[in-house]
């Protein structure tokens, strides 16, 4: 079993910023890709961004590009997500997710492991 917990989610106006933290324990942790999702309000839960096991490539949603950013400390079991010009249209709640594989995924069907979720409320 792998156990994720997510912290850092907040209110914040429009054009600031957040940094999310997502802690992971149950298996080795520095093998996977991690990735993050949110889920706004009687929507679907959408790819934000995600990382291979090394940090050595990011993938991102065009909708987040260039604000947000992935990253990873192994020797912590955490991964992050910094955000930047937040937009009210970022609101949702923002989980994070464990691979299957080494290998960075938009899928939501390439993570097996989730955690609850925080949530992140933009004001405009």
């Amino acid at each position: 079993q792998v156990q994720l917990v997510e912290s850092g989610g907040g209110l914040v106006q429009a054009g600031g910023s957040l940094r999310l933290s997502c802690s992971a324990s149950g298996r080795t942790f520095s093998s996977y890709a991690m990735g993050w999702f949110r889920q706004a309000p009687g929507k679907e839960r959408l790819f934000v961004a995600a990382i291979k096991w090394n940090g050595g490539s990011t993938l991102y949603a065009d909708s987040v590009k260039g604000r947000f950013t992935c990253s990873r400390d192994n020797a912590k079991n955490m991964v992050y997500l910094e955000m930047n010009s937040l937009k009210a249209e970022d609101t949702a709640v923002y989980y994070c997710a464990a691979g299957r594989t080494e290998i960075p995924y938009a899928s939501q069907y390439e993570y097996n492991y989730w955690g609850q979720g925080t949530q992140v409320t933009v004001s405009s």
